[in-house]
């Protein structure tokens, strides 16, 4: 099968190139030939993608429909994978071609006008569909903008309502939870049209195991933003009464912020700030960790590094918060807290510290649940499949 990538960004960078690198990896290796349209180049780890995609074509600046119109013609794909794309231009002439179309909706963007579902003031998660409450009472036509400059960059309503309505048009929408199925079924799309296909990492080392030692270690890996929480991560640590050890791994613009909430908190000496830390280390802590914290407070599509750890028989503490329920399972494989709860969050880091035994077995459930529901060769096969579907309703001109 002939299969075309289409995603804003060449080369690796964040979770979604992960995504789509190591699916298309797979795919080649399983006989299938791969091309993408993509964006901007990255800089990182080109090589390894050009040798996965034999053909790529860049898209420009600006209006794309010729450059779509161009690489279709060129590749002839069997169906078409798009991943992260904000161009209307390219979506637009995608679902006017006609082709097979699939889209992996990885976060927010597409239905939500700044992207993450949450209220960066208030820090409370939208539980709206895309309306005109988007403009009043929550101004989501106004959000911000990195870099120099004007600190705020302004988003069209009418265009997020177009993106909306070309998106219900493709053949199938990849989703990674069931709350993300729900959210793209409050904002009308068809439940006929969507699949929960959670991307799976590969197996780690299946000799791995912390030693749950006394050193009493507690792990934070990921982007240190305002939706990860890692403020409120240190709120709650400062009311573990249990000895402690924190390392958090990664950066991002609220370090800083963190840092000297840290500080004020009296938590110096025990936690540390490592920054960020190449996938390959991650697994030497791993060998010594009794809980892995994670403290996002925006709504996580699923939080993949929770499926990551699971691999290596570590419990998790989370907040409720997103697409996390689907894969913790309170008491079972670590503990969903009350979102934003500290008092409850530090209680249940208490409970892991002091009950060794209790971090081991609850851990090695979560090994059991993500061996059992998550298996990588699983998930690359149900794709092939769901291209072979979405392949055929494009022959037949089908809608769904």
């Amino acid at each position: 099968m002939r299969i075309l990538y289409v995603h804003e960004r060449y080369g690796a960078l964040a979770g979604a190139e992960a995504n789509a690198f190591i699916t298309a990896t797979e795919l080649a290796r399983r006989g299938h030939t791969l091309g993408i349209l993509h964006g901007p180049s990255t800089g990182r780890s080109e090589s390894a993608w050009d040798s996965t995609f034999p053909f790529r074509a860049a898209l420009g600046d600006h209006d794309n429909n010729l450059t779509v119109q161009k690489a279709l013609a060129a590749f002839k794909p069997d169906a078409v994978y798009v991943h992260k794309m904000a161009d209307l231009s390219v979506i637009g002439a995608l679902v006017e071609s006609g082709q097979p179309l699939a889209r992996m909706v990885h976060d927010h963007d597409i239905y939500c006008m700044r992207s993450y579902k949450y209220d960066y003031f208030t820090r409370k998660i939208c539980t709206r569909p895309a309306s005109l409450a988007c403009l009043v009472p929550c101004l989501a036509f106004a959000v911000r903008k990195s870099g120099p400059g004007f600190p705020l960059r302004w988003v069209s309503y009418s265009d997020k309502r177009r993106e909306i309505e070309l998106n219900r048009r493709f053949h199938r929408m990849i989703v990674v939870t069931t709350y993300m199925r729900d959210e793209l079924l409050q904002n009308g799309f068809d439940p006929a049209r969507i699949e929960i296909h959670a991307p799976v990492p590969r197996m780690g080392d299946p000799n791995l195991r912390s030693s749950f030692s006394n050193r009493n270690l507690i792990l934070y890996a990921g982007q240190i933003i305002r939706g990860k929480g890692v403020d409120v991560l240190l709120e709650a640590l400062a009311r573990v009464r249990q000895p402690f050890e924190c390392i958090i791994l990664g950066d991002g613009n609220h370090k800083s912020h963190c840092e000297q909430l840290s500080r004020q908190l009296g938590l110096e000496g025990r936690v540390t700030f490592k920054g960020f830390v190449p996938q390959e280390e991650l697994t030497q802590y791993y060998r010594e960790c009794t809980v892995v914290a994670l403290s996002s407070v925006w709504p996580e599509p699923i939080a993949t590094i929770g499926l990551e750890v699971m691999r290596y028989a570590l419990p998790v503490v989370a907040f409720d918060a997103g697409g996390i329920r689907d894969w913790l399972i309170d008491g079972h494989n670590g503990y969903l807290v009350p979102w934003m709860d500290r008092d409850a969050y530090a209680a249940r880091i208490d409970e892991l510290l002091a009950d060794k035994d209790r971090a081991r077995s609850l851990g090695e459930a979560g090994l059991r649940l993500v061996s059992e529901r998550y298996d990588f060769e699983t998930y690359i096969s149900d794709l092939e499949a769901m291209f072979s579907r979405v392949s055929a309703l494009g022959r037949t001109g089908s809608d769904q």
